[in-house]
């Protein structure tokens, strides 16, 4: 049996990101080839990475880059099972590596973005999956946005969950950016009410009518009621109609017209916003071992 020194599992662990033992068993398998048991432990990594595949990927992070000349952004979000990976040095330098590259091909369908190539010769996905086998839990890219534009890109990330990006005609950047953070507090669903389709109104309308006609009062004053609830509702749901998170005293729309600025586009991103999230009963699970000792 060959020697194993204990620089030849540090290297291993260098190049893989393994555990000391998993290197070290790695090597004696091999005879001391440090060549064959790298491809040894990625064909082991592969078949780790495929079983986590199916688990349940909620937490994670909304990252933003923007291109030099600040014309071109890309907001990415990656997500892992838990929020303590979420923060992990390896979790957030892949992420941080997976926008810089997606942002210089301009793609920002996630089958591309998987298949672009890193510095070091592998793909994004080869890389994810290296990855699940170092920090044990299964990591995927959700969704992507790249947007170029001769206007101004406006960009807010609220604590690594929530991310906006804004496309702005007229103002400056510092309003863009002003946008974006009133966006990433008060989540509009649409720029303008006009934008909202209209099954919404419709259904909102319905709701409103129903709850309105409860209170026995004639039928004019109920549809004088609805009208004003539905002039409510759009205010709150639509970017222009709400008030500016930075000072309440002026809505949107005026402070865009202050600056004679146009929303032509916003995108928000929350972090496993629409992901069904495996609810665990700890206490069962214990009182099922139990019973089952």
């Amino acid at each position: 049996m060959a020697e194993i020194s204990a620089q030849l599992v540090k290297e291993l662990r260098e190049r893989t990101g393994a555990g000391m033992m998993e290197c070290k068993k790695a090597l004696v398998s091999t005879g001391g080839d440090i060549e064959k048991a790298v491809d040894e432990m990625r064909k082991s990594g592969q078949a780790k990475a495929d079983k986590k595949a199916g688990r349940v990927a909620a937490e994670g992070l909304v990252h933003i880059v923007l291109s030099d000349d600040r014309k071109e952004i890309l907001m990415i979000e990656v997500n892992c099972e838990t929020d303590f990976v979420a923060r992990d040095y390896n979790f957030i330098e892949f992420v941080g590596h997976v926008a810089k590259r997606a942002l210089k091909a301009g793609k920002e369908v996630i089958a591309d973005i998987s298949a672009l190539a890193l510095e070091a010769g592998s793909s994004i996905d080869e890389a994810r999956k290296e990855l699940i086998t170092k920090i044990g839990e299964n990591v995927s890219l959700r969704r992507a946005l790249h947007l170029k534009s001769s206007h101004h890109l406006g960009h807010y990330i609220h604590g690594g969950r929530i991310g906006v990006v804004v496309e702005l005609q007229g103002g400056d950047e510092a309003l863009a950016k002003d946008i974006a953070m009133h966006i990433a507090a008060s989540n509009p669903l649409v720029i303008s009410g006009e934008d909202l389709p209209p099954e919404v109104l419709a259904k909102e309308r319905e709701i409103f009518t129903a709850q309105t006609k409860e209170s026995g009062k004639p039928a004019d004053i109920v549809e004088k009621m609805v009208e004003g609830r539905m002039r409510k509702y759009l205010e709150e749901v639509s970017l222009l109609g709400q008030a500016f998170v930075k000072d309440p005293n002026i809505s949107v729309a005026n402070l865009l017209k202050q600056h004679q600025a146009k929303v032509l586009r916003f995108v928000r991103f929350t972090v496993g916003e629409g992901i069904e999230k495996q609810e665990t009963d700890f206490v069962a699970e214990v009182m099922a071992y139990a019973q089952a000792k």
